[in-house]
């Protein structure tokens, strides 16, 4: 009888102790609603009082929300929708995270940032782009590009005339959705998440975008956590940065360690090439490369060339004519005929470095396998990138993390 009293009171405390792998359920997080981005010194007032802020002038705005801890096996996703407020342009556009274990960003009054830019004299020093001492840099969550004035020029009759005929109507806004199940474990308790675009004019943008939380049926307990380690990151999320033309002189290096206790490990790697006009940067190619630890995981050159299938996003694009030689006719009964015509193209339809307008750009995803606990080192070269010029601003936007996990 005293060996059955031991085993059920073993067995209660063994119940008791081991956590209630609790179902939480699917859930819909708005981060922003409608929410303006915008070029206006007059209205946008940094306030870090708030649990949501503007910064640079409206351009950047930042919100604290609350996720939930999943203990069950969960996928995440982010949905993104932008409309014109007034702006007819292509911008870049970003959401990102500030890494919780980060000291120093942004968002402190004491300008310990804003000290990481201090002194710099140096064209080829870039600070608050690769870690420091207390400093990471934002984790990208999805980069996008504005379409040319969606919603708010899509009614306006003089543009029909512009339209091509394949497009039966502009539409009224852009939407883009991106799993980001692989930054889950940025993603729980109190999260600053924000919202850039390169825009210059009071008009600007209006954005909202939501995280989408879908808990699956897999029974998993404990649940394995990834971990994020941030690397690198050139986007000019604010003023006292500076739009990144290094590569035209150097490459771009950052030595880090790894905790022990993973076994995978991918990198997430998104680039997109920026400025010079028609000779420059984003509308020439230019061949990346990546080395960990001196082997090269990636060397290619990034594009885009189907940008003309985002036409009906853009439909303040500036439009021209083409000359070309075409067939016309039945090609079935062989009565066709070749003639030259001037064809409709937009500026919206040319090929770029790695984006459309009206794109998100997704990742670069690569499987690392040469990674040492003491130290190592990524280095991202494009050797052929130009430098700014007054008026031209070939710049590089490049973010790159890691994301570790135990299988």
């Amino acid at each position: 009888m005293s060996n059955i009293i031991t085993f059920l009171t073993l067995a209660f405390f063994t119940l008791a102790c081991k956590p209630i792998n609790q179902q939480i359920g699917n859930k819909d997080i708005i981060i922003f609603n409608d929410q303006a981005i915008n070029f206006n010194p007059d209205k946008n007032s940094t306030n870090l009082q708030d649990t949501l802020i503007k910064i640079d002038n409206g351009r950047i705005i930042l919100k604290k929300i609350n996720l939930p801890k999943y203990s069950k096996d969960v996928r995440v996703s982010i949905e993104t929708t932008v409309i014109s407020a007034g702006d007819p342009w292509d911008k870049t556009g970003s959401l990102f995270l500030i890494p919780q274990s980060s000291e120093i960003n942004f968002l402190i009054e004491n300008n310990s940032f804003v000290k990481l830019f201090e002194n710099n004299t140096d064209q080829d020093l870039f600070p608050g782009v690769i870690p420091n001492e207390n400093y990471l840099p934002a984790v990208e969550i999805m980069r996008f590009m504005t379409p040319f004035g969606v919603g708010y020029f899509s009614n306006d009759p003089k543009l029909d005339k512009r339209k091509p005929v394949y497009i039966p109507e502009w539409e009224e806004s852009v939407v883009w959705d991106q799993d980001i199940t692989h930054l889950v474990s940025e993603l729980e308790g109190e999260v600053w998440i924000g919202a850039f675009i390169d825009v210059w004019t009071k008009e600007g943008y209006e954005l909202s975008a939501k995280l989408k939380f879908e808990e699956t049926k897999a029974e998993i307990y404990p649940k394995e956590k990834t971990k994020v380690i941030p690397l690198v990151n050139t986007c000019r999320y604010t003023h006292p940065q500076r739009l990144y033309d290094g590569f035209s002189r150097n490459d771009l290096e950052y030595t880090f360690s790894i905790p022990e206790g993973y076994n995978k490990a991918q990198l997430y790697y998104i680039t997109t090439g920026h400025g010079g006009h028609s000779g420059g940067d984003e509308f020439v190619q230019k061949e990346n490369s990546i080395c960990i630890n001196g082997q090269e995981i990636y060397k290619g050159i990034p594009w885009r060339n189907d940008c003309a299938s985002f036409r009906r996003f853009n439909p303040h694009s500036g439009v021209w004519t083409e000359k070309r030689t075409a067939r016309i006719g039945n090609l079935k009964t062989g009565d066709t005929k070749e003639m030259e015509i001037d064809e409709f193209i937009a500026s919206s339809d040319y090929s770029r470095s790695n984006w459309c307008p009206g794109s998100q750009v997704v990742p670069f995803v690569f499987d690392i396998d040469n990674l040492n606990p003491e130290s190592n080192t990524i280095t991202i070269r494009i050797p052929e990138a130009q430098a700014e010029k007054e008026n031209e601003l070939n710049h590089w936007n490049i973010s790159a993390y890691i994301v570790l996990s135990a299988e």
